[in-house]
């Protein structure tokens, strides 16, 4: 678990930025909020460049979303997700030797979709804090529409679970 303001790869929803309706998406089916609210890229430090206007040497502090910065303007239409109406974005950059999982992660979403940038956002909903154990990323996924769930080597499907089950008293108990 991270620690600190922000989902920074242990704690996070992850998305598609490439896809244009996934910020609206999030926002009303996931995170249950305003529409237009933006969402984070999250790029491999030694990708940034490629995308974002950066200082370079790229700073320490892109690594914990504090930094925005200009999206270059060839990437607005293909990141549309993440892309802000001004055109910028909350950067968070990875280091492979600070988070090789999640590194490796976007270097293969960038080998399948041919833009090595994920979104971002943190695991919980409006009004909740984000998730701490197991038990509270289950409920938060059954209680919106996140498809899947990945608890380290785990992989779990919303749709093989019953919408029931989340609502069972043994869930409820804390």
């Amino acid at each position: 678990m991270e620690w600190g303001p922000r989902a920074l790869g242990s704690r996070s929803i992850l998305s598609n930025p490439t896809n244009p309706k996934m910020q609206e998406i999030l926002n009303l089916k996931v995170k249950h909020r305003e529409k237009f609210r933006p969402f984070a890229p999250v790029v491999c430090e030694d990708d940034a460049l490629k995308y974002f206007d950066c200082d370079t040497p790229i700073p320490r502090p892109t690594d914990f979303m504090l930094m925005v910065y200009p999206i270059k303007k060839e990437w607005h239409k293909k990141i549309p997700a993440v892309t802000h109406v001004d055109g910028s974005g909350r950067l968070q950059t990875i280091r492979r030797n600070d988070n090789p999982l999640y590194y490796d992660l976007i270097k293969e979403f960038g080998k399948l979709s041919k833009v090595p940038i994920l979104i971002n956002t943190s695991f919980n909903i409006r009004g909740e804090p984000i998730v701490c154990s197991p038990k509270d990323a289950y409920r938060c996924m059954m209680g919106t529409g996140i498809d899947y769930l990945v608890m380290g080597k785990f992989l779990i499907k919303r749709e093989n679970n019953p919408k029931d089950m989340w609502d069972s008293e043994e869930l409820a108990k804390d």
